[in-house]
């Protein structure tokens, strides 16, 4: 997977908008106006961020030698996935959907109702 059709993965979640509050290089993907992944575009090495549940971060973090806890973030939720090849495509599709999942579960009931689309 480079780098475009990351960003376009990410853009396919429902909900999903593409922003740059800290600089012109870091994509940070929201739903609800909350980070679910940050794509570095300037960086050595295709990477994303992604918000994880405590203990599946580290699990990954043990299982992958491409996995670590995210610079500057919460490692307790957060990882940094290194797009080296280790990982396949369906599981970082998949570590995707987690993050948006564990962002949608932290939303008040009413937004969550909202971003299922069962109240407008």
């Amino acid at each position: 997977m480079n780098i475009e059709e990351l960003f376009d993965y990410c853009q396919s979640i429902k909900g999903a908008e593409a922003t740059t509050p800290f600089d012109e290089v870091t994509i940070v993907m929201k739903v609800m106006g909350k980070m679910f992944a940050l794509i570095p575009t300037d960086a050595e090495r295709l990477s994303i961020t992604l918000k994880s549940d405590p203990a599946e971060a580290i699990r990954l973090r043990e299982q992958y030698a491409c996995v670590e806890g995210a610079y500057h973030m919460s490692k307790t939720y957060w990882n940094t996935i290194y797009l080296d090849g280790e990982m396949s495509v369906d599981e970082l599709k998949g570590w995707i959907h987690h993050s948006v999942e564990e962002v949608i579960k932290k939303l008040s009931k009413k937004q969550q109702q909202q971003y299922d689309g069962t109240i407008e």
